[in-house]
C-alpha cells in the first residue's frame, strides 16, 4: 500500500503501480493492448458525453479534422448531450479575440451542433494561457459569456451537472495552469495563474469536495494531468496541492489532457482513476513511460474519448479517429474498476 503523505510529496513510483489488485476481467493485461474486437455496448439509456484535449491547432488541422470526422461518425450512436474540451483549444494567435474567425471554422464548424447540440464544457490549458496578441484567457472567457455559442466556460474554475435534467454526475472544471516547480510565476507571453489565484481556487476546490451533492458521482477535470507516462510526466504541484483532496474526499474521476496521447492511470490504494484524452489534433508525443510499466493504458495516437453515466456507474472508452474503441472500462458508485477491453 501507498503511504499518502509520501505519494503527495514525491509522486507514485512505478513499483507501487497497481497490476493486480483490482479484479479485472478475464480480457485485461498490462500488455499490448489492441483495439477490441467485441467493444462493450452503449447503453442507450444512459448520459453520454465526448472529449478531446489539445485540438485548437494554429498551423495545421489535419489531425483536429480526423479525430473531428470520427467524433461526428460516432455521434449519432450515443446522442452525446455535451462536450467537454479539455484545454489547448487554441495554439497560436487568436487575431480578432472573440471576432477571430477560428470560432467558426475551428470550433463551431468543426464540432457542428447537428451532432453535438449540447454545451461544450471547457477548462483552460497551457496554450491558452497566452498573450497573442492579447490575452486568450480573456478571449475565450468573453466568447462564452456572449451567449452565442454552446462554448461554456463561465470562469476559470467552475462547477456543473451532467445531464442538465435528472443529473447523474457533478464535475468541478479547474484550472491547472501553475508553474511546476518552485519558480517565479509567468508574466510574459506564457503566463499562469498568480500564487494568489493558485491558493484561492485550492480553497474553493475544497469547499466544493465538501459540500453536499445530489449525484450519484463525482469527476473532476482539468487540463494538465496529476500523473502521466508521456513526456511532461508527473505534475509536482498538482501532486502537492490536489492529490491529498482526491484522496480525502474519494474523487473517484480525474479528467485531463495536456500530453498529446490517451491514457488510463491506476495506481493501488488510490481512490481516483486518471485519464488523459489529449490527442484531439495537435501533433503526437512519444510516451516517457510505456503501458507495460505504468498502465493500464497508455498510447500514442489521435482520438477522442467518450463518457457514458448511469447510476450505477461510470463507464469510459478513448477511441482513435476511425471512431473504433482502443480501450474501456467501468467504475462503479462503490469504486470497483472492471476493465472492459
Amino acid at each position: 500500500m501507498i503511504d499518502a503523505g509520501a505519494a503527495s510529496k514525491s509522486g507514485i513510483s512505478r513499483r507501487s503501480f497497481l497490476r493486480q489488485t483490482f479484479a479485472f476481467s478475464a480480457a485485461a493485461t498490462f500488455g499490448s493492448l489492441p483495439s477490441l474486437a467485441s467493444p462493450p455496448a452503449i447503453d442507450p439509456k444512459a448520459a453520454h458525453l465526448l472529449m478531446i484535449g489539445d485540438w485548437g491547432r494554429d498551423n495545421s488541422q489535419d489531425g483536429q479534422r480526423a479525430v473531428a470526422a470520427g467524433m461526428v461518425k460516432y455521434a449519432p450512436s450515443i446522442h452525446p448531450g455535451a462536450l467537454l474540451l479539455l484545454g489547448d483549444s487554441w495554439y497560436g494567435a487568436l487575431d480578432g479575440g472573440v471576432s477571430s474567425p477560428r470560432w467558426k471554422w475551428q470550433f463551431e464548424d468543426m464540432y457542428p451542433a447537428s451532432a453535438f447540440p449540447g454545451p461544450a464544457y471547457s477548462v483552460l490549458g497551457n496554450h491558452d494561457y497566452q498573450r497573442w496578441p492579447g490575452s486568450k484567457v480573456d478571449d475565450e472567457l468573453a466568447y462564452a459569456r456572449s451567449g452565442k455559442s454552446r462554448f461554456t466556460m463561465p470562469a476559470k474554475w467552475y462547477t456543473f451537472e451532467f445531464p442538465q435534467h435528472e443529473p447523474l454526475v457533478t464535475f468541478i472544471a479547474l484550472d491547472s495552469n501553475m508553474p511546476k516547480g518552485a519558480g517565479p510565476v509567468s508574466t510574459g507571453r506564457d503566463f499562469t495563474l498568480s500564487d494568489e489565484e493558485r491558493i484561492q481556487q485550492l480553497a474553493w476546490f475544497e469547499a466544493e469536495l465538501k459540500r453536499p451533492r445530489t449525484t450519484p458521482h463525482l469527476v473532476v477535470i482539468a487540463h494538465h494531468p496529476v500523473y502521466s507516462d508521456g513526456p511532461h510526466g508527473d505534475h509536482k504541484t498538482l501532486i502537492r496541492d490536489w492529490d491529498p483532496l482526491l484522496r480525502k474526499y474519494n474523487v473517484p474521476l480525474y479528467l485531463a489532457g495536456h500530453d498529446h496521447d490517451l491514457q488510463h492511470l491506476e495506481f493501488e490504494g488510490h481512490p481516483t482513476s486518471f485519464f488523459l484524452s489529449g490527442g484531439g489534433g495537435a501533433d503526437l508525443y512519444d510516451l516517457k513511460i510505456q503501458q507495460s510499466e505504468r498502465g493500464p493504458f497508455a498510447e500514442k495516437i489521435f482520438g477522442f474519448s467518450h463518457l457514458e453515466v448511469n447510476r450505477e456507474s461510470l463507464t469510459l472508452r478513448h477511441l482513435d479517429a476511425n471512431a473504433q474503441v482502443l480501450h474501456a472500462f467501468t467504475k462503479s458508485a462503490g469504486g470497483k474498476v472492471t476493465i472492459l477491453g
